[in-house]
C-alpha cells in the first residue's frame, strides 16, 4: 500500500476563509512600517501629495511582488518560508542624502538598481557563511530584533513619531485596550479565532477608535479607484558614483538582516534555512530591490515584525505570506484600498504591536536556550553583541559624528549587533585557543561549535575532555 508522505506544515495550504484572514493580518502587522520609507524620504524631498501618493502605491505593489517571489518561488530565486518583504529602513539615510543633494529620485533609483544587481551576485557567498551562524549568533540576533523594534511600537502606542498629541493619555489607554483584546482572545478563544488574535485586536480597536475621533476616513474619498505604477516614472534612472558607494553598504547591511531574519523563521517553522535556501532568499531581495528601482520605490528586505507573527500565531503556511502578497498588489493597484488601511490609528498598531515585537525576542531567547553557557565565553559574545546592538536604539544620535558609511551600518542595531556576534563568535569560538600548562598534555578533540552543536569553542571541548579523564 502506497504511503502518502506528510506535507510540511510550511507548505500546507490552509481553506480560503483561514487563508484570507491569517493573510490580512500579516498585510496589517507590516502596513504602517512599509509605507513609512516612501512617506519619509519624499517627505525629506518635499514631494507634491500626488507624488507621494505615486510612491506610496509604487511601494505597496513591489512590496506584494516581492512577497510572492520570496514564499512562492521560481527558480532559484525565494527561500519558500511565510516571509513578508517590505522596504528597508537601513537605506532611508542615504537615500534622503542623495535625493536631496542634486541626485533627485533619477539619482536614488539608479544606485538602488546596481544594489540590487550586487546583491544577487553576492547571494551564493553569503549562503556559504551559514556555518559561522550556530545558534549562539541567531539566537543573539533574534533577541536584538526583537528588542530593537519595541520602540517602533512604543511610538506608536503613544501616536505616532511626529504626532501632536504624542503621549497624550488617550492613545496610551487605546493601545493597552488592543493589548489586552490580543492577550484575552489568544487566551480564551476557540483555535482558530487565537491564531487571528492580532487581527481581532485590530479590528475591536478600530471599531473602538472611529466613534472617539482618532481616525479620519476622509483620505478614503480623495484616493483614485485604480492606480498603474510604470517603469521610471521620475526619469531615467542616472548613476552617481557616490551614491551607488552608499547604497552598495546599504546592500551589506540588508543582507545581514535578511540572513537573520531567514534562519529566524527557519526556526520558528521547523525547516532549517540550509546554504542554497539562504542563497535564494538572498537572491529573492536582490530581484525585489532591482523591481523596486525599476517601478518606483526602494531597496526591499525581510520584515521582522511578520516574523514575530509566525511565532505568535504558530501560523507557518508559507502561502499565507503569498496571500498577503497578493493582497498588497491589490493595495498597490487600487488605492482606495490602501486609503482604508492607511487609516488605521497608530495606537491600535502599537498594541498589536508590542506583543509581535515581543515574540520575536522571545523567540530569540528560546534559541539561546540552545546554547551552552558553561567554560567558555558565551555568556560574553551575547552581552556584547546585545549591548552593541541596543546603542543606536537608546541613543539615536550616538554616531552622529562618523562617516555616513558607518553611520549606514552601525545605526541599525539590528546589523550593528549582527555584526558584533558573528565577530566575537569568530573570536572566541572559531580562533585556536590558547592551551594552558595542565591542558598542554590532553588529547583535545574539535570542540562542539566544529562538531555542529550549539555554541561551542575550544574552551568547552577542554572542559569536556578535563571531565572525562576525572
Amino acid at each position: 500500500m502506497a504511503v502518502t508522505a506528510r506535507v510540511h506544515p510550511v507548505d500546507e495550504v490552509p481553506p480560503i476563509r483561514q487563508l484570507a484572514a491569517f493573510g490580512l493580518q500579516h498585510v496589517l502587522a507590516m502596513y504602517a512600517g512599509a509605507v513609512a520609507v516612501p512617506l519619509i524620504v519624499g517627505g525629506a524631498m518635499k514631494l507634491s501629495p500626488a507624488d507621494l501618493a505615486y510612491l506610496i502605491t509604487a511601494d505597496l505593489l513591489v512590496c506584494g511582488i516581492a512577497t510572492l517571489i520570496q514564499c512562492v518561488g521560481f527558480w532559484r530565486f525565494g527561500v519558500r518560508l511565510p516571509i513578508m518583504q517590505g522596504c528597508t529602513f537601513a537605506a532611508v539615510s542615504p537615500m534622503v542624502l542623495i535625493g536631496t543633494t542634486g541626485g533627485g529620485l533619477p539619482a536614488i533609483y539608479g544606485s538602488v538598481i546596481v544594489a540590487g544587481l550586487a546583491i544577487v551576485l553576492l547571494a551564493p557567498v553569503f549562503g556559504r557563511l551559514l556555518r559561522f551562524f550556530p545558534p549562539l549568533v541567531t539566537g543573539t540576533v533574534i533577541l536584538i530584533i526583537g528588542v530593537s523594534l519595541l520602540p517602533v511600537a512604543g511610538n506608536w502606542a503613544a501616536g505616532g513619531a511626529g504626532a501632536a498629541d504624542f503621549g497624550a493619555p488617550k492613545n496610551l489607554a487605546l493601545a493597552a485596550f488592543v493589548l489586552a483584546v490580543v492577550l484575552g482572545v489568544q487566551r480564551f478563544a476557540p483555535a482558530f479565532l487565537s491564531r487571528i488574535a492580532v487581527l481581532t485586536g485590530i479590528v475591536v480597536g478600530l471599531a473602538v477608535a472611529v466613534p472617539f475621533g482618532f481616525t479620519d476616513f476622509g483620505g478614503v474619498g480623495d484616493a483614485d479607484w485604480v492606480g498603474v505604477s510604470t517603469p521610471f516614472h521620475f526619469g531615467a534612472p542616472t548613476f552617481e558614483v557616490s551614491a551607488v558607494v552608499s547604497m552598495l553598504v546599504v546592500a551589506l547591511v540588508t543582507m545581514t538582516e535578511t540572513t537573520g531574519d531567514l534562519i529566524a523563521v527557519g526556526e520558528l517553522t521547523g525547516r532549517a534555512v540550509r546554504p542554497r535556501s539562504l542563497s535564494d532568499g538572498l537572491r529573492a531581495d536582490g530581484l525585489s530591490t532591482v523591481l523596486g528601482g525599476v517601478f518606483n520605490t526602494f531597496p526591499y528586505t525581510a520584515y521582522a515584525q511578520n516574523v514575530g507573527l509566525v511565532g505568535m500565531t504558530r501560523v507557518r503556511s508559507r502561502w499565507v505570506v503569498a496571500a498577503s502578497g497578493g493582497m498588497l498588489v491589490l493595495l498597490g493597484l487600487l488605492p482606495k484600498l490602501g486609503a482604508v488601511v492607511a487609516a488605521i490609528p497608530a495606537p491600535v498598531l502599537g498594541g498589536a504591536g508590542l506583543v509581535m515585537f515581543g515574540t520575536v525576542a522571545a523567540s530569540g531567547l528560546r534559541t539561546l536556550a540552545q546554547v551552552d553557557f558553561r567554560g567558555n565565553h558565551n555568556v560574553t559574545v551575547v552581552a556584547v553583541s546585545v549591548a552593541v546592538g541596543m546603542l543606536p536604539v537608546g541613543v539615536p544620535d550616538i554616531y552622529e559624528r562618523f562617516p555616513d558609511w558607518f553611520r549606514t551600518v552601525m545605526n541599525s542595531g539590528i546589523s550593528a549587533g549582527c555584526l558584533t556576534a558573528i565577530a566575537l563568535n569568530l573570536l572566541f569560538n572559531h580562533l585556536p585557543a590558547k592551551a594552558g600548562p595542565e591542558e598542554s598534555g590532553s588529547d583535545v578533540g574539535p570542540g562542539p561549535e566544529a562538531a555542529g552543536l550549539a555554541g561551542g569553542g575550544v574552551q568547552q571541548g577542554v572542559e569536556q575532555a578535563r571531565e572525562e579523564s576525572v
